[in-house]
């Protein structure tokens, strides 16, 4: 039995019904994840590169070779964070701060071998301010001037492989493919309403899309916007936290 759907909301059927839709759809879902392992599986035998992993970076320590970023473990992520120079917490990335907020605790990673840490071209005098403001603890270095696989552009996922001192980089992505970092995409798309993006497929009557900014910067009442008084929306979660006057940055970000 079906009833006459409201606008913008799913029909309303009785639970056999629904059941029934249910195990149509999770057939192609069994199929996606089927598909996603053999991908996984792929990613798995592709070649790698040799690089110098005595190539120094910046972190609490000063200068360190790269290789103390697997902290001993023989597997190592990585994400470039990009950097605003001279701009105050509200005026840095804002997809960044999306994909660090999301990778805060390790914790599941360091038990299957891999270390976690974030890189940015950002000056290091500037990381640890930023760090404690958004109440971070993963470890954070700065790659300025250090070229690629280490440092280059920034807005990406590194994977590298240790062998004793010799290190590789194995695997990069970046865009869609940083969104296994963020859960609250794939909970989202479980959701009637989705991400209520402008690039969703829908049906008719649903609320309309937007564009990434909800998730991206808001004002203190959760509203979308590039106005100077909004900030990344993990930051109104932080303690005495106010309205800002300015993004506070010029030109690109590094």
């Amino acid at each position: 039995m079906t009833t006459t759907p409201t606008p913008g909301r799913p029909p309303v059927v009785d639970l056999a019904t629904w059941q029934a839709a249910r195990d149509e759809l999770l057939v192609r879902e069994k199929a996606h994840t089927h598909e996603g392992d053999a991908i996984a599986a792929a990613r798995r035998r592709l070649p790698m590169v040799e690089f110098d992993g005595t190539v120094e970076v910046v972190g609490p320590d000063g200068p360190v070779p790269f290789l103390d970023l697997f902290e001993g473990r023989d597997e190592l992520v990585v994400y470039k964070h990009m950097w605003y120079d001279g701009a105050p917490p509200q005026g840095q990335c804002e997809g960044c701060t999306w994909t660090a907020w999301h990778l805060r605790d390790a914790v599941y990673l360091n038990a299957r071998g891999v270390s976690f840490a974030i890189v940015t071209t950002g000056p290091w005098e500037e990381i640890p301010p930023y760090t404690e403001f958004m109440g971070y603890t993963q470890p954070w270095y700065s790659v300025r001037g250090v070229e690629e696989p280490v440092g280059g552009e920034m807005g990406h996922l590194a994977v590298y492989l240790r062998d004793g001192d010799r290190t590789f980089l194995t695997y990069s992505t970046t865009g869609r493919g940083n969104e296994p970092t963020s859960p609250a995409f794939a909970l989202l798309d479980m959701t009637p309403y989705g991400r209520r993006e402008a690039w969703e497929d829908n049906p008719e009557g649903w609320p309309e899309g937007r564009d990434v900014c909800w998730y991206w910067r808001t004002d203190v009442d959760g509203n979308p916007t590039w106005g100077p008084t909004g900030r990344p929306v993990p930051q109104w979660t932080r303690p005495g936290v106010t309205p800002a006057d300015t993004l506070g940055r010029g030109g690109h970000c590094h």
